[in-house]
C-alpha cells in the first residue's frame, strides 16, 4: 500500500507535525512511531482490526508511506485514515499548538 501526499510547508515544519502525528497514534491508539532519521520514520501497529506497518518519509514537499497492504476489505478504510492523518497534521492553516497529541 502506497500513499503519496504532498504539503506546501517546509520540511522541517512538516518533520515537526509528523513527529506530533506520531505522538498522537502511540498514545491513542498504540502505533509505535519510530524516527530512523530526519527524513524517514517507521510505524508498526494496529487502527482497529486493521494492522498498520509501514515506513513514512518526506521531503521535496511530498510526505510518502509505503506498507503493508491490509487486504482488501481494508485497504481502503487503512488509506483514508492515513491520508485524514497527513491532511489535518500538514496542513498550515492548523496551529501546531492546536495538533493532537493523546
Amino acid at each position: 500500500m502506497e500513499i503519496d501526499f504532498p504539503y506546501s510547508l517546509a520540511d522541517e515544519d512538516a518533520r515537526t507535525r509528523l513527529k506530533l502525528l506520531g505522538e498522537y497514534l502511540s498514545n491513542r491508539h498504540g502505533i509505535k512511531a519510530t524516527w530512523l532519521d530526519d527524513s524517514r520514520a517507521r510505524f508498526s501497529g494496529k487502527y482497529l482490526v486493521v494492522k498498520i506497518e509501514g515506513e513514512l518519509s518526506l521531503g521535496d514537499g511530498h510526505a510518502r508511506f509505503k506498507g503493508e497492504d491490509p487486504g482488501f476489505l481494508w485497504r481502503n478504510r487503512a488509506k483514508d485514515y492515513i491520508h485524514g492523518k497527513l491532511a489535518k497534521y500538514l496542513d498550515p492553516a492548523n496551529e501546531t499548538s492546536q495538533l493532537p497529541t493523546s
